[in-house]
C-alpha cells in the first residue's frame, strides 16, 4: 500500500516539473506544409484582365486614287500591264466592232478607246478597253458589247451572228444558213455577219423561231 502511494506521488511531481519547465503543448490547428529547400512556392493564379473594347473608327477610310494613263493605240497586253503598274486591277476588254469576239491572245489586239478616259480615278475603278485586232482599223464609234433585245426584233443586218444570238433570249430557237448557197457550217459565229433575218426588224418577239442568212465578214451578201 505504501509503495503505490509513493509511485503516484513521484509521477505527479514529475508532471508538474515538466509543465513548469515550458513543455510544448499540442495545438488543434493543422501543421504548415514543409517546403523542400530550392522548391519554388506555387504562385496564386492571377485574375484574368477584362478585354479592352475595340475603338470605333471615327470615319471610313477614303478610297485610294491614282493616275490612269491613256492607252489608245497601244497593244492590249501592254495596256493591261501599264494599268496594273499604275494600281488598277479591275480590267476588262471587248470587241470594238461589235462582233462579240473574245480577246483570247491579248498581244493580237490593240486599244481603240478606254472607259474611263485617262486621268485620276479610284484604284478600284473597272477599266474597259475597246479593242480590234492588230490588222484592223478602229471604228469611228465603239460598237460596244451586244445589248439584250427588247419586246421587238432588232435590226441585225451587218452584225455578227454571235452578237445577235447573245442579244436574243437563250430560250429562242435560232437557225443560221450560209447565204452563199455553199451550205457551209457556221462554226465561228463571230466571223459571220447577217445578211437577212426572219422575223423582220420591228416584229414583236413572241417566241417564234428565228432564222438568219449570213456570210463571212470578208464576203459580200
Amino acid at each position: 500500500m505504501g509503495t503505490r502511494t509513493t509511485v503516484a506521488a513521484l509521477a505527479g511531481t514529475a508532471l508538474l516539473a515538466l509543465t513548469g519547465c515550458g513543455a510544448t503543448t499540442v495545438s488543434d490547428k493543422p501543421a504548415a506544409p514543409r517546403t523542400t529547400p530550392g522548391t519554388p512556392t506555387p504562385a496564386t493564379p492571377a485574375t484574368p484582365a477584362t478585354p479592352a473594347t475595340p475603338a470605333t473608327p471615327s470615319k471610313a477610310t477614303a478610297a485610294e486614287t491614282a493616275n490612269l494613263p491613256s492607252m489608245t493605240g497601244k497593244g492590249l497586253q501592254y495596256a493591261q500591264d501599264q494599268a496594273q503598274a499604275a494600281g488598277f486591277y479591275g480590267l476588262t476588254s471587248h470587241d470594238a466592232l461589235g462582233r462579240g469576239r473574245m480577246q483570247a491572245f491579248d498581244r493580237n489586239w490593240k486599244v481603240c478607246s478606254q472607259t474611263p478616259a485617262a486621268g485620276k480615278h479610284a484604284t478600284d475603278t473597272r477599266i474597259d478597253f475597246a479593242t480590234v485586232k492588230l490588222e484592223e482599223e478602229c471604228p469611228s464609234k465603239d460598237a460596244g458589247t451586244p445589248q439584250a433585245a427588247g419586246a421587238t426584233m432588232p435590226d441585225f443586218k451587218g452584225k455578227s451572228v454571235k452578237a445577235a444570238r447573245e442579244a436574243l433570249d437563250s430560250a429562242y430557237s435560232i437557225t443560221v444558213n450560209d447565204a452563199t448557197g455553199q451550205n457551209r457550217i457556221v462554226f465561228m459565229e463571230s466571223n459571220w455577219r447577217i445578211c437577212t433575218q426572219n422575223p423582220t426588224p420591228g416584229t414583236k418577239l413572241d417566241g417564234r423561231p428565228v432564222k438568219f442568212n449570213a456570210v463571212k465578214f470578208n464576203e459580200p451578201c
